[in-house]
């Protein structure tokens, strides 16, 4: 369990790209897939409330178990690249792993369960080891039932149901023949009894819907095409005699048990133009003391569509009822699509990662977008505060950086996180950032280049309606005056143009900012006035301001590096930026010293022989701290008051070095007098640099995290007993607090305490790559002396998400 004072505030994270890792439950939460976990996410709250660590390989596939009575479900079914499935059941409020099917020998792609009594429970997974297995789960234990080859085949969806009238489990598997698979339990054993024969390509999705006693099966695939299939249970005699001539679809009857079952085609669904990758029924519902299933059906393809499928009353010719989606753009389009279980709101997923949901306006039977968390698809790799502490960014290997800020929605008092901006989509893996200033960032990713980005007046503007910040306040800043309007990409062009007051986009200065803004074309009325002859013929180039008052629904050059950029630092002031890149030669790990105001290379600093993995300036600004894949640490001193220019004030060697792996993380103490870990000056109440003569030395005992520490801050705040409170992120995930207070006698190891760490549910499931605290006491968005009890932690993995924890300080 976590500790008394640790509460996870927000967790940012993404869908997998897979098909079926998306589940809609009747509780109101949706289950969903991220890297190794499952998160449970509220779209009323617009926050996730539980994250669920068990797979330790990329989770594929989610399902729910649906209750007969339409009640809210307790179980869950999971399937993961780890070759496992995993029962997940209700206890105590909190969903825990009750059961682990082991068997597969490959990538569970797809499951399906169903209850075959109160305590039993039916499972089917399918897996790329070209099998299907039938499991039976009591419990805490499960048995494989059955296990079906489809000898080089693969099949990607799997869904069970009951024969009508009875409690005959069918099974339907949709695979790479094209075909869909009919098996049906009898004495026992599941036997192939139809092969339902049509499409044309790899058959992708498969799921039952029970309707008047009859069973309905759709099915999707790369063709493009949906088709559903009607199941039902025929008559003990059919009429001899006919008055008229019916024409009647084919067929395919089978017996079970004695009694006689027919299958037959009942619609072919034609609208999508690329792979349709899901389909979904619309959930039953409860009407009086009936179960009632509406026969709509939702479907989403790669052409970047949701289409919610129907039949008209009168004719019953299936129809598109609704189409919902993107126009244009470069990305790629759905993987898998789920209803609410009222049918008011659809929710697809798509290859970045991000859901796309929308709601039916019931004053105007429109649908319309709604708000939606969201985060990176890739190992999120550095964050960093705002110097006020109003907002955070983080940049990824998903080659994203974004800006996360809390987000207090009309009549609720309640506060979530979300992303508001987007400063930059680039071509490469982003690994560093730092801000200098309230607007202002630099970041590295794999090139040899720094990128400067600059918020226009716009964001700025936005982010005040969004964080509900003075507007006044933000722009009357001396920082942020000379600000431009926004920014536009020219034709031909890749990177943003400044756009100032009554400035044409295209004749404007080449700068790097992020911006809020919408580049389409602006109305008709607007071309004329703005713009001149030659602007005209690129409307694609304008800029036109967004005003936002809620979340949205989705440069200078440096060159110095010899190699991909791999951290940076700022100092207090802002006026000076050291980076560094990947080096295997000395003479390539050396820091670079830049100037904010010039943006010219002040200094080299060599001394490391390896990468240098991170780098921290003093709170006093005096002092730069380095840390190196060659085990060993580096520490400059500034020249002189008025100089930017530093020199080497103490290191360690490979002689002389105590860490025997690689320096992954490093930090300063708020009073500049310690580093991590923890060195300074044995003379009390000195900050290190500011007493000549005294050697920098080690003052603390050996701290054993037990795990590979990773990332480590120190918060800048004391805590009661006046000790220093650190946050140590592991290998493994987790991230344990430390307090530490300075002791003359370091042999008995008492100066380090343990005060916190996070449970398995709030721990991330990979390594920790970067943790930052708060730099202002208190929870962002809120107000009150009570919030100088609190203070915030912000946590970056390699497994794509981003939380922010709230500690209460005083409890530990």
């Amino acid at each position: 369990m976590a500790a008394p004072g640790i509460d996870t505030c927000h967790v940012s994270c993404c869908v997998n790209r897979t098909p079926n890792v998306v589940s809609w439950g009747r509780g109101g939460l949706i289950a969903f897939g991220t890297c190794n976990s499952i998160a449970l996410y509220n779209p009323q709250e617009i926050r996730v409330v539980e994250v669920l660590n068990k797979h330790t390989g990329r989770v594929n596939a989610v399902q729910w178990v649906h209750k007969q009575d339409c009640s809210p479900e307790t179980q869950l079914v999971s399937g993961g690249s780890d070759n496992h499935v995993i029962v997940w059941e209700k206890q105590d409020g909190k969903l825990t792993a009750c059961a682990v099917c082991s068997g597969h020998s490959g990538p569970v792609c797809a499951v399906d369960a169903m209850s075959l009594s109160s305590s039993q429970l039916l499972v089917a997974s399918a897996s790329s080891d070209s099998t299907v297995k039938l499991w039976t789960c009591s419990y805490d234990t499960a048995e494989c039932l059955e296990t079906v080859s489809f000898g080089s085949g693969f099949m990607m969806d799997v869904s069970l149901a009951l024969l009508p009238g009875s409690r005959v489990p069918v099974l339907a598997c949709g695979g790479d023949d094209s075909r869909v698979h009919l098996y049906v339990q009898l004495n026992g054993q599941f036997q192939r009894l139809l092969t339902l024969t049509g499409h044309e390509d790899w058959v992708r999705c498969v799921e039952w819907a029970t309707k008047d006693g009859e069973l309905w099966l759709a099915s999707c695939s790369q063709d493009c095409l949906i088709r559903v299939w009607r199941l039902f249970a025929k008559t003990a005699t059919e009429p001899n005699q006919q008055t008229e001539a019916v024409i009647k679809m084919k067929e395919n009857v089978f017996q079970v048990s004695g009694d006689e079952f027919a299958v037959t085609l009942e619609t072919v669904l034609a609208g999508h133009e690329n792979w349709v990758y899901g389909v979904h029924w619309q959930p039953p519902c409860v009407k009086g003391d009936l179960v009632e299933q509406p026969l709509k059906l939702l479907s989403a393809s790669m052409d970047k569509t949701m289409i919610l499928w129907g039949p008209e009353e009168d004719s019953g010719m299936w129809v598109e009822l609704v189409r919902v989606g993107e126009v244009g753009g470069n990305t790629l389009g759905f993987y898998g699509c789920q209803m609410s279980p009222d049918g008011f709101k659809i929710l697809a997923h798509a290859f970045h990662g991000v859901p796309h949901l929308w709601h039916c306006d019931s004053n105007q039977g429109e649908w319309r977008p709604s708000v939606v968390i969201s985060g990176h698809f890739g190992a999120v790799q550095d964050l960093s505060w705002d110097p006020e502490g109003e907002f955070m960014i983080t940049v990824g290997s998903d080659q994203t950086t974004r800006l996360f800020t809390p987000w207090t929605r009309k009549g609720c008092s309640e506060i979530t996180w979300h992303e508001i901006s987007r400063p930059q989509i680039h071509g490469y893996d982003m690994q560093c950032l730092t801000m200098v200033g309230r607007f202002q960032l630099v970041s590295g990713a794999d090139e040899k280049v720094l990128r400067v980005f600059k918020a226009p007046r716009n964001f700025v503007e936005n982010f005040a309606n969004i964080s509900c910040t003075s507007v006044e306040k933000l722009l009357g800043c001396n920082e942020i005056a000379d600000l431009p309007e926004g920014a536009s990409t020219p034709a031909l062009g890749l990177s943003n143009k400044a756009v100032f007051q009554g400035m044409n986009p295209l004749n404007s200065l080449a700068t790097g900012e992020f911006a809020l803004s919408d580049l389409a074309s602006p109305s008709s009325q607007q071309d004329s006035e703005d713009f001149n002859s030659l602007s005209d013929q690129y409307k694609e180039s304008y800029f036109q301001p967004l005003k936002l008052v809620e979340p949205p629904t989705e440069d200078d050059l440096l060159y110095g590096h010899g190699f991909e950029m791999f951290c940076l630092a700022s100092n207090s002031a802002r006026t000076v930026v050291a980076s560094a890149c990947k080096a295997s030669k000395p003479e390539h790990a050396a820091i670079l010293l830049w100037s904010t105001t010039s943006w010219k290379q002040l200094q080299s600093l060599p001394c490391h022989s390896l990468t240098v993995t991170q780098m921290a300036f003093s709170p006093n600004g005096h002092l730069l701290l380095a840390v190196s894949r060659d085990r060993t640490w580096s520490l400059w001193r500034q020249g002189n008051p008025d100089s930017d220019t530093a020199f080497l004030y103490a290191n360690t060697s490979k002689d002389t070095a105590v860490h025997t792996r690689i320096i992954w993380s490093c930090d300063w103490s708020s009073d500049s007098k310690y580093f991590v870990i923890i060195w300074g000056h044995r003379v009390s109440g000195v900050s290190v640099g500011e007493c000549e003569g005294e050697s920098v030395t080690p003052c603390s005992s050996v701290l054993d995290v037990g795990d590979s520490a990773t990332a480590v801050s120190i918060c800048p705040y004391l805590c009661s007993d006046q000790s220093f409170l650190l946050a140590v992120g592991l290998e493994n995930g987790k991230i344990v607090l430390y307090k530490w207070r300075p002791l003359e006698d370091l042999s008995s190891g008492s100066d380090w305490s343990k005060c916190g760490e996070t449970d398995a549910c709030q721990s991330h499931t990979l390594t920790v790559k970067r943790l930052r605290w708060r730099p202002r006491l208190g929870r962002a968005g809120h107000g009150g002396n009570e919030e100088r009890a609190w203070v915030q932690l912000a946590s970056a993995g390699a497994d794509h998400v981003v939380k922010i924890f709230n500690i209460k300080i005083s409890a530990l």
